[in-house]
């Protein structure tokens, strides 16, 4: 199995916890069991276009989600967006600081790592 895991710094941390307890950035990673475009994750959200690019946009920067150009149709480009992880760990350590794990297991995406993501340490 070919896994990466990456430790989020202070500020990654924060933004993995908002997206993950806003309630339609998780009926978007839901919705994501395989490659959208922005329309149908739409569709299958029922969440308004804006929101629907706004939400994505923060899960992009956090490293949950990629994009993919799909170019299956001649002349025409068309973004996909699909999950970069398996699985999100949040810990809390000895000392009281929270330590949150991102393991991109076999998800088809660009490791964490590449991603923006760094194994920078613990939130104190």
């Amino acid at each position: 199995m070919n896994s990466h895991t990456a430790t989020v710094d202070e500020a990654g941390i924060e933004a993995v916890l908002e997206a993950l307890t806003d309630e339609n950035s998780r009926r978007i990673l839901e919705a994501l069991s395989e490659p959208m475009s922005a329309r149908e994750i739409e569709a299958a959200c029922d969440i308004p276009l804006s929101t629907t690019y706004r939400k994505l946009k923060s899960l992009s920067e956090t490293g949950l989600v990629s994009e993919r150009i799909d170019v299956s149709t001649p002349g025409k480009q068309t973004t996909r967006y699909v999950t970069d992880f398996d699985t999100v760990t949040v810990e809390l350590n000895d000392d009281g600081s929270l330590r949150v794990r991102v393991d991109a297991g076999d998800t088809g995406g660009t490791p964490l790592a590449s991603t923006g993501w760094r194994r920078i340490g613990q939130r104190s």
